[in-house]
């Protein structure tokens, strides 16, 4: 498992990392989202969807009250929130398992209910408040495609850049 630590000081810079690592993931993609409520996680998302599904990145918003929301391109995005869900047995009630092995981009807000649903090819992102706007995001990936993906995101990830 790689990691990686970056810090964000402004919502259009966590977008805009989101929007990279979007433009690096492809179909299979597993990403898990991590974060108080407020941390930036749908912003983060939104630039998910903007770099992997350019035409759909202003229809994001929080699922929380539909679990999941869908965003088609080339590649399609599915967007969850498990907030409301109190664990694996929901979620595989729900049949939402079946997406995570399919051919589009999954990114689950609340991953922490998934427990033994969670695929073994994953990115985990943290993200915390740091106060104000700073945020601080971390990632994790498990797998061998993941540890690519996030080796060239690191390679491509400047701070300066997202200003």
């Amino acid at each position: 498992m790689s990691r990686l630590a970056l810090f964000s000081r402004s919502p259009r810079e966590t977008e805009g990392l989101g929007r990279l690592l979007g433009s690096l993931l492809g179909g299979g993609a597993f990403v898990a989202l991590r974060g108080e409520l407020g941390s930036g996680k749908t912003c983060f998302t939104r630039g998910i969807v903007a770099g992997a599904a350019p035409t759909s990145a202003h229809l994001v918003a929080s699922p929380t009250f539909a679990i999941m929301n869908e965003y088609p391109g080339a590649v399609p995005v599915y967007h969850f929130d498990f907030y409301r869900l109190t664990g694996a047995f929901d979620i595989a009630e729900l049949g939402f398992e079946e997406y995570f092995q399919g051919d589009g981009i999954c990114i689950v807000e609340w991953s922490e209910r998934l427990d033994e649903l969670f695929p073994e090819e994953h990115l985990i992102v943290t993200l915390e408040h740091g106060g104000e706007d700073l945020r601080s995001l971390t990632f994790e990936a498990a797998g061998p495609e993941m540890d690519g993906v996030l080796a060239r995101f690191a390679e491509l990830a400047k701070p300066e850049k997202f200003l």
